[in-house]
């Protein structure tokens, strides 16, 4: 085979230069459309970086003013089926430090599982205690979590609403730090950063730990300190409730609505900040199949609101750049169904390339290549850097996986952008937690388990196409193919291997008490 390429590609060598038929160009065309785009969008990921250190001077430091008496604060509490975690949330929101009698917390409970029983005899504990707190148990789940904080609002008794997912753990000073931020009257959200309890779990929570401190420090803090859109990220941060109901209030008609909600309050004037310094620690998602449903639930979501918001962007007064930056941003994850189309025709458009000559591959192909794939290396190295001086180099380890694990998502994530992209409407997924906080505690209760059904067959039988594609390159003294494929092994057979063997070897011993918390096997 590689003798009939070389030969066929030799034949129709004239003077050294190389005349493309009429395949060659209908293969080429879509491989170079593909690659520009993918090479846009990872050239955006320099430019946060280049935002983020040009307008370092724009940080937000602590208020001048502060209030000369505190208002009052609803703190709101979305749940869905959390039984391993509500225990853990409501001990750290009881712990807050402000004033009694100007706060409320709302344990906002969608759950059909035992955790209502959990929750409301841990609501009734900590009430009895001198706690404001009630338990609002809703019988359906419409509109989901942005259904549940919208009905939550009715009976809210707070000027600024504070939300917190079930697996956040906020540190006591978390309300008196946010607060005093809104005596500027015209900002109407508060974002804060978040961290991960479990981030040394496993190399998987390592490598997840990775990719959200690049959004959060690098995503959000380059647009906020630049003065352009962005989003509140469900939890971890404070509203001025006069904001949401400007904004139009919580709609339900995408799955990240909080992006939503986010771009139709400072489209109304409200202006967001956002506190790098202030931290949240959360829980991240232990099994593979977990990860991928809480991925593919953000990549639908910001394309559906894409799609509901941009044409008001776009015809907003807005400056051109924040149009420009609300267009990456919401239309990132179109970069999953790019990659698909990269993998059909990678090997074929690389033989093509290698054939026509290495000088062409070197100046054209591999600088896309670069902008389009290391640019992510480069983007979650300066994250590291700036999160951990003394201890950045360590993020080299994780890199080709952080790499491979993008590529992985592909096949879910494409699927959830297609999803949004035909109008098609699918259930508020939630991420299981299972309070895993270290290495000794086991992944718990089965039922919140994810499946993916055909994907991780799907993903490995992608993976081992690549995999004979890089025999194939070795074998054709293609070399300058084989760290690209490689990659793309590496991905689809990790994200695959892992989903299909996630619970084989773990597991939780669960007590018949619902108020009890699970405990780990062997303990």
């Amino acid at each position: 085979m590689g003798h009939y390429f070389r030969h066929h590609f030799l034949d129709k060598t004239f003077l050294g230069l190389y005349s493309i038929d009429r395949f060659d160009a209908a293969l080429l065309t879509p491989y170079f459309l593909v690659l520009i785009l993918l090479a846009a969008y990872g050239g955006h990921r320099y430019w946060l970086v280049y935002l983020y250190y040009k307008n370092k001077k724009n940080e937000t430091t602590e208020p001048e003013e502060r209030f000369a008496e505190l208002p009052r604060v609803t703190v709101q509490l979305p749940i869905f089926n959390e039984q391993f975690v509500i225990e853990r949330l409501l001990e750290s929101i009881c712990k807050l430090e402000y004033p009694k009698d100007k706060l409320d917390i709302q344990v906002l409970d969608d759950s059909t599982d035992e955790t209502v029983e959990v929750a409301r005899g841990l609501v009734e504990r900590y009430a009895a205690l001198g706690n404001p707190i009630v338990h609002i148990h809703r019988t359906n789940r419409a509109g989901f979590k942005a259904g549940a904080l919208e009905h939550g609002l009715d009976t809210a008794k707070g000027e600024y609403i504070a939300i917190f997912d079930a697996d956040f753990t906020p540190p006591e000073d978390f309300l008196m730090r946010v607060i005093h931020h809104f005596t500027d009257p015209k900002v109407g959200m508060v974002q804060t950063r978040w961290t991960h309890i479990n981030r040394g779990y496993s190399f998987l929570t390592q490598v997840e730990a990775i990719l959200l401190d690049g959004h959060f420090v690098l995503e959000h803090s380059g647009r906020a300190r630049s003065g352009v859109f962005f989003n509140f990220n469900g939890t971890a941060g404070m509203w001025r409730r006069q904001a949401i109901t400007d904004g139009g209030g919580w709609q339900h008609d995408t799955l990240t609505e909080d992006t939503d909600l986010s771009y139709r309050v400072q489209l109304a004037g409200w202006k967001f900040l956002y506190l790098q310094d202030v931290e949240c620690p959360a829980e991240l998602p232990v099994e593979m199949t977990a990860f991928k449903t809480q991925q593919a639930r953000w990549a639908k979501g910001l394309i559906q609101t894409g799609k509901k918001i941009l044409p008001r962007v776009l015809r907003s007064d807005e400056p051109f750049h924040t149009k420009v930056e609300a267009w990456f941003h919401l239309t990132a994850n179109l970069s999953y169904p790019l990659m698909i189309v990269l993998s059909v025709l990678l090997l074929p458009a690389m033989i093509i390339r290698f054939y026509q000559g290495w000088f062409q591959m070197l100046y054209i192909d591999f600088p896309l290549f670069m902008a389009s794939t290391f640019s992510v290396s480069s983007f979650y190295l300066v994250s590291q850097k700036e999160l951990f001086p003394g201890k950045w180099y360590r993020t080299f380890l994780y890199l080709p996986f952080l790499m491979a694990l993008g590529i992985g998502l592909t096949i879910t994530n494409t699927r959830a952008v297609l999803e949004a992209l035909v109008g098609k409407q699918t259930a508020f997924a939630r991420t299981p937690k299972y309070r895993v906080e270290s290495k000794k505690d086991k992944v718990g209760a089965k039922k919140y388990r994810k499946r993916l059904g055909w994907v991780p067959g799907l993903e490995l039988l992608i993976g081992t196409y690549f995999a004979l594609a890089v025999f194939y390159a070795i074998d054709n003294e293609n070399y300058i193919t084989v760290p690209f494929l490689l990659l793309f092994v590496i991905g689809y057979w990790c994200t695959g291997l892992m989903s299909l063997l996630q619970g084989r070897f773990s597991g939780v011993a669960v007590t018949s008490d619902p108020h009890s918390k699970p405990f780990p096997v062997g303990v």
